[in-house]
């Protein structure tokens, strides 16, 4: 459920900085969200339904991009994505790795009119 916050964030963030323009309504608003980011993208779809009613962003698109998880390897120097739940160097095998990106969510950009 913590996808109503993320929705609730993401209208704060993308109503006030398009009426900064004259713009009439938001069209699509697109998204990247890594996939260890715990973020189910029908629930974002469906909270932003309900939770744009009556805004500028009433009836605009959500685009989602998935952001591979990707590390970084002390021990044999991999760095690269490796498969989700896989939580193995794919070099090495090892453990001792870095996360360098799949865990984050923003939001990419907004077209409007």
């Amino acid at each position: 459920m913590h996808e109503l916050s993320i929705v609730e964030g993401i209208l704060e963030a993308v109503i006030p900085e398009v009426q900064k323009y004259p713009v009439s309504r938001v069209l699509e608003i697109r998204l990247k969200i890594g996939e260890m980011a715990g973020i189910v993208p029908s629930c974002i779809d469906e909270y932003f339904r309900i939770a744009s009613q009556g805004t500028i962003a009433e009836g605009a698109r959500i685009c989602i991009e998935k952001i591979p998880v990707r590390i970084s390897c002390p021990d044999c120097g991999y760095d690269g994505p490796i498969s989700l739940g896989k939580y193995k160097c794919p070099g090495c095998g090892g453990i001792r790795f870095k996360i360098l990106s799949g865990k984050e969510y923003y939001v990419d950009s907004v077209e409007a009119e």
